[in-house]
């Protein structure tokens, strides 16, 4: 039997919260990729991580649409064996993973891979210098048939379906430039898919070696992958815990930090920090109402994680030219643990480069 404590403290540790410096070759996180969204995003998510981002250029950093369609930051050298690890696992799979674009490929008789390759191919030659993603995708609308486009009423326009769009840019060899909003592809200098993901970016190894231990659904939740064809690639070198009565799996070579692991850090995560994007949300998050304030249907706050606990919510808020930090605690809190929040905030003020101007806790 594992408990709860246990399991985020493997996770915090697992994820290297509670260390004060490392490197890009070195920061696990980069091998499942380090979800880049909002304004503390990816490289805020690798500053906890004690990584000085900035002395990183996009020599270092690649962001490229991957998990979920989401953005998410790799190390430029990766690159590759990213794209072959992302692959869907089968037909079946990437049907799930484009959603409702998979019905119309389907009615007329289109392969969903096959399909994925060819809008890669039109995306490849239509990306010869740097595009804004509206651009590209006016320009596919041009050359795509019924199956691939929609009717869109907010623009009053027809695109490619948007998941097809965005699953296509790798395989095409498209990457996103670093803060550009709208998003701007461009090609992957020298860019080459290996043959198959190493055991490194395996993306179910990477899950279990930091969200673990896992369900099958856990997995395939986090990848928007069929269960079905996680479970048929499922490591062999597993051993089976029980968390919250339910059987779990963790790799082999983790059993000895999942039973010692101990984390004593305060950290500020960002909204879509990979500790977050775990799928047993009751394990980081018991209470349900405290669940419901981190997991919003709108409007993500980030967490307080405190010595291995989720301790509350943080939002920033602007103040003229200055920010402020405001927490919503969810127990009483230590002056040390207060403290080091403060510590914390001005961590995240100087990575935003914006002067602090306060930190409000409530007692």
């Amino acid at each position: 039997m594992v408990d709860q404590r246990q399991v985020m403290n493997f996770r915090v540790r697992a994820q290297q919260l509670d260390r004060a410096e490392g490197t890009l070759g070195n920061t696990a996180v980069l091998d499942i990729g380090v979800q880049d969204t909002g304004p503390d995003g990816g490289r805020w998510a690798l500053a906890v991580r004690g990584v000085d981002v900035a002395a990183l250029s996009a020599e270092d950093l690649i962001l490229l649409w991957t998990v979920r369609g989401a953005p998410h930051l790799y190390r430029r050298a990766d690159v590759g064996k990213v794209a072959a690890a992302v692959e869907p696992f089968s037909e079946a799979d990437a049907g799930k993973r484009i959603y409702d674009a998979a019905r119309p490929l389907k009615a007329a008789g289109i392969g969903i891979v096959a399909a994925l390759d060819e809008v890669a191919a039109h995306m490849r030659a239509i990306v010869t210098e740097p595009m804004v993603k509206g651009d590209v995708s006016g320009r596919l609308a041009e050359v795509m048939p019924e199956p691939y486009l929609r009717f869109c009423r907010p623009c009053d326009a027809t695109h490619l379906y948007e998941m097809p769009f965005r699953l296509a840019a790798v395989r095409a060899g498209l990457e996103l430039q670093l803060d550009t909003s709208p998003p701007v592809l461009q090609r992957t200098a020298r860019f080459k898919k290996a043959a198959a993901p190493d055991e490194r970016l395996d993306l179910i190894r990477a899950y279990l070696r930091l969200l673990g231990p896992a369900t099958p659904k856990h997995v395939a939740d986090y990848l928007d992958a069929t269960v079905k064809d996680v479970k048929a690639r499922w490591p062999e070198d597993v051993i089976e815990v029980v968390v919250g009565g339910e059987m779990r799996s963790l790799l082999a070579a983790d059993q000895e930090a999942l039973e010692s692991a101990d984390s004593r850090a305060t950290r500020l995560l960002g909204p879509f920090d990979l500790f977050l994007q775990a799928k047993d949300r009751g394990t980081l998050v018991p209470d349900t109402a405290h669940a419901k304030e981190l997991w919003p249907v709108l409007g993500r706050p980030g967490a307080v994680l405190v010595d291995g606990e989720l301790a509350g919510t943080w939002r920033p808020r602007k103040s003229g030219r200055t920010m402020k930090v405001a927490v919503q605690p969810w127990r009483t809190l230590s002056a040390t643990t207060r403290n080091d929040i403060a510590e914390q905030a001005e961590r995240l003020a100087a990575y935003r480069a914006v002067p602090l101007a306060d930190v409000e806790i409530p007692a």
